[in-house]
This record gives C-alpha cells, sequence and structure tokens, in this order.
C-alpha cells in the first residue's frame, strides 16, 4: 500500500469525470475528488510501515466509537476490512464501462507487478505523503492534459508520458494475466481524453448547455451495457 500511493494519481487523471457542480464549469476535471477530500479519513493514505501499524489505529478508532470497523476508512487505497485485499478507491465514475475494465485491469496487473518485487526481495520508494498530494491535486485539476512530478526525476512531466510509462513499467504483468485485449481502451483515452473532456466538449458545443451533457451521460453510460 505504502509504494502503489506513487501511482495513484496516474489512474484519477484518466478517470476525471466530473468537471461540473451545480451546472457550472468548476475549472477542475475532479470536482468530486476536491469534494470527497473534505471527509474525515479520506485522500492520500497515510504510511503503514506494518500490519500492526494499521490493526493499532483501527483499534484506537474502533474503540473510541469514531467507526464500526475499517470499511471507513476512506483512503484512496487501503487495506480491505474482510479480504485480504487491497481496494483502490481514487478514480472517478467511469462513465463507459470499457474504461472502467480497463482501469481495472491496470491495477489488476499492478499488484501483480508489486507482489513479484515482494517475492523478489526488491524495494520500491515510498515518498511522502505531501508530494503524493501535489500530483493528486494536479490529476483531479487537469486531467490527463497537465503534468505530474517524476520524484525519481524531480522535473515536471507530461501527464500522458507518465501514464505511458506506467503502462510500460508493468507491460509483463499485463501480459501474463492476458488482458492486453482490456486495456485498450487507455490508449484512446490518452488520444481523446477522459470522460471529463467529454463533457466539456459536448457542453461548449451546445452552448453551455448542462442538459446536453445530462443526455450525453445517459447515452455513454448505457452504452456497452
Amino acid at each position: 500500500m505504502n509504494v502503489v500511493r506513487y501511482m495513484l494519481p496516474h489512474l484519477l487523471a484518466l478517470s476525471t469525470s466530473a468537471p461540473f457542480w451545480s451546472g457550472r464549469k468548476t475549472g477542475l476535471k475532479s470536482y468530486r475528488s476536491a469534494v470527497f477530500a473534505d471527509f474525515p479519513r479520506s485522500g492520500t493514505a497515510e504510511i503503514c510501515r506494518t500490519v500492526a501499524d494499521w490493526d493499532n489505529m483501527i483499534g484506537t478508532l474502533t474503540r473510541s466509537g469514531c467507526i464500526p470497523d475499517g470499511s471507513k476508512i476512506w483512503w484512496d487505497c487501503r487495506p480491505h476490512h474482510k479480504y485480504p485485499t487491497l481496494e483502490f478507491r481514487i478514480c472517478d465514475i467511469c462513465t463507459r464501462v470499457d474504461e472502467a475494465i480497463a482501469i481495472a485491469g491496470v491495477f489488476q496487473a499492478l499488484v501483480l507487478w508489486l507482489w513479484k518485487l515482494r517475492r523478489r526481495n526488491v524495494t520500491f520508494r515510498v515518498y511522502r505523503t505531501e508530494l503524493i498530494d501535489e500530483n493528486r491535486w494536479r490529476a483531479a485539476r487537469y486531467g490527463i492534459d497537465g503534468k505530474m512530478i517524476d520524484f525519481g526525476k524531480t522535473e515536471e512531466l507530461p501527464t500522458r508520458a507518465l501514464v505511458r510509462e506506467l503502462l510500460e513499467m508493468i507491460g509483463e504483468e499485463i501480459d501474463e494475466l492476458g488482458i492486453q485485449a482490456y486495456i485498450k481502451p487507455i490508449e484512446d483515452i490518452l488520444a481523446h481524453g477522459t470522460s471529463a473532456d467529454r463533457q466539456l466538449r459536448v457542453y461548449d458545443a451546445n452552448d453551455g448547455d448542462i442538459k446536453a451533457v445530462v443526455d450525453h451521460l445517459i447515452l455513454e453510460t448505457k452504452e456497452g451495457v
């Protein structure tokens, strides 16, 4: 969980789908992420060095009556409170089924990549929460059209380039899982934009008619169902 936090803003950028609030442009590609960040126990996951760290935190919150169980931790990534899995929560709501499947496939390959690192006793640097938050904000603000920070190089790079770098990094795992076909919509997103970009194009093409955006979303969501 500590390592994967670095890659999560990349997936938020791909899934952005909330550029409006109360029928108006917000200037963000994922305003939903900004709203949800005001809730407690949300946002970038805190670093837990051991399972005991996580268990102690959950124990403190449950014994004090703050939460009933670990399901009320709404971090971008968290251990599932019942099953021995990681749960990824950072994404906005995909409005196309094929894009949702593609992003889920990236998560699947990413977890396999991390598992294989662990099996080889290889480590990957864990970055500070403040740094992850910087990229998280950029993803919510600009989607795939902006830049994020490559912390290894300590420089800004186009988000599209960093997403492609991530896909290349987990390419072996994508092949191993046999999910190449499911991942293909990611390239369409990088070439033509996210749901947020499509919504904004519809909005502008219809002279700011938010109802046209709603109609577009209904049709788009029904596709492939």
